[in-house]
């Protein structure tokens, strides 16, 4: 029986006394990316800084908490490359609780003195708000509960504002909130959903919030799938322990950040964290050349029975839409001042290419509805406006669209995750396979579409041709196609 991960079991010692650390960190939402991205960060940190030690929280299961609570919650970050694969062993995170049955010692650890960030990867949908606006919502179930339970909020937005009220009434200085979540502006969204949260509550607390906490946006960029059996087995095999939850990564990662914290933070800039005035180009460039690209091969390789990243950019005429997707229709609408986007855009198809990394198409293309909006339709409603092409776009548009169905080309049924899968689902299946009613019926759905772009007639014919052609033909023929057209002289 091998050995289980553990401060006992390590067969090299951290960089650092791990018994010496403290935490200064509360993290809500203690998934995978953030495990491969902020806490690797973070881990490197504590060999010069021991004062900025994770307490993490899990805000829906306690999963993560029991895999790793017996091995003193360290686990195997694991990066692949093409050529190799290295292992470290991530000592950051010092707690992970339950937000459902520890939210005591959640909120202790909000109002702890030394929590000087409250960092989130809660992912869009953890927000409460509707993202066409970029406001809270205030019917959403969770709001509705927090607002009648202040003193026992479950939502990311409820934590929050209960916490900078504790604070503020035991004259404690307030927490940095620091989103690595890919939302547009992240920072400025999540202070509208915090403060438009406490104005439900309290306007002078939401008052407070404006001029004393500080929500500095930031760009996260890193490829991180979800991990399997295989994936523990492997970290088995290479070092020897066993590992219940592992994380798997590639090698590249880039984390920018703006420089505006309310109480202090840790040198970021010494571990590679970019620090910077504004992150808005960094984040445009982000949001629509690589998380655009991701959801459009993701539905359209899915529905080619592509299960994976490197399989779907492997395959010739996914590719080649992707690379004009990303050359003619997102490069234009980038602000100047990025460097070299030609070369951007090459590394990220390299990236895609890692056969290494697991990515699952199924995995990306969970939670649309509140992807949708900042990955492709706000690319699309510049385009648009300028009275320019957004068939390649919208062939993103249309694959979610058809994915909705339910079923792939085989016949076999999605597994749709999403906030709106009944709804969304209702609406598919009352088209019963009309490519008109099937756009027009999701087009109505003003959280993601807005009301703007169902009174545009061209994106909606664009629309209704191209999600005709994936139920009719396929989304091979309908890429073949749609390439075919751009290659003409």
């Amino acid at each position: 029986m091998p050995q289980r991960l553990s401060l006992a079991t390590l067969g090299k010692p951290l960089p650092y006394d791990r018994s010496a650390v403290t935490s200064g960190i509360v993290h809500l939402g203690i998934g995978a990316f953030h495990r491969a991205h902020m806490a690797a960060y973070i881990d490197d940190v504590l060999a010069f800084d021991p004062a900025w030690g994770i307490t993490g929280a899990s805000l829906r299961r306690p999963d993560t908490r029991d895999a790793l609570a017996p091995q003193d919650f360290l686990y195997s970050h694991v990066v692949r490359g093409t050529e190799r694969t290295e292992i470290k062993v991530i000592g950051s995170l010092l707690d992970v609780l339950d937000a459902n049955t520890q939210h005591d010692a959640l909120m202790a650890a909000l109002c702890a003195p030394n929590t000087l960030i409250v960092s989130l990867t809660v992912t869009e949908k953890g927000y409460c708000h509707d993202p066409t606006t970029g406001q809270i919502d205030p019917g959403h179930h969770d709001i509705l509960h927090d607002l009648a339970h202040p003193e026992m909020p479950m939502s990311a937005p409820g934590l929050l504002v209960r916490a900078i009220e504790l604070r503020r009434a035991a004259g404690l200085q307030p927490f940095t909130v620091l989103c690595c979540d890919n939302l547009p502006a992240n920072g400025e969204t999540v202070a509208r959903v915090v403060t438009g949260f406490a104005a439900l509550r309290d306007k002078a607390l939401a008052e407070y919030i404006a001029r004393h906490v500080s929500f500095p946006s930031t760009m996260v960029d890193r490829i991180v799938p979800a991990t399997t059996y295989e994936d523990r087995r492997d970290v088995l095999e290479r070092t020897g322990v066993e590992d219940a939850w592992p994380v798997v990564t590639e090698p590249f990662s880039q984390w920018v950040i703006e420089d505006d914290f309310s109480s202090g933070r840790p040198d970021f800039a010494r571990v590679g964290a970019q620090m910077v005035s504004d992150v808005k180009p960094f984040e445009h460039m982000k949001l629509r050349m690589l998380n655009g690209s991701h959801s459009t091969l993701a539905y359209l390789g899915y529905l080619m029975g592509h299960e994976f990243v490197s399989q779907a950019i492997g395959d010739p005429g996914i590719r080649t839409l992707i690379h004009g997707l990303m050359t003619e229709e997102v490069m234009p609408t980038l602000p100047p001042g990025l460097g070299d986007v030609n070369a951007y855009r090459d590394a990220l198809l390299q990236r895609f290419s890692n056969p290494a990394l697991k990515h699952r198409t199924w995995q990306i293309a969970m939670d649309g509805s509140q992807k949708l909006p900042q990955r492709l339709l706000g690319t699309i409603r510049e385009r648009l406006s300028h009275g320019q092409s957004v068939s390649r776009l919208s062939l993103g548009v249309a694959g979610w669209m058809r994915y909705l169905t339910g079923r792939d080309e085989k016949g076999q049924v999605i597994d749709v995750r999403d906030p709106l899968a009944t709804q969304l689902g209702r609406i598919a299946e009352q088209a019963g396979g009309d490519a008109e009613q099937l756009v027009r019926g999701l087009l109505q759905v003003k959280e993601i579409f807005g009301a703007d772009l169902k009174q545009h007639e061209a994106f909606i014919s664009l629309l209704i041709t191209q999600a005709k052609s994936l139920l009719d033909h396929g989304a091979r023929a309908t890429i073949q196609n749609l390439n075919a057209g751009f290659d003409q002289p």
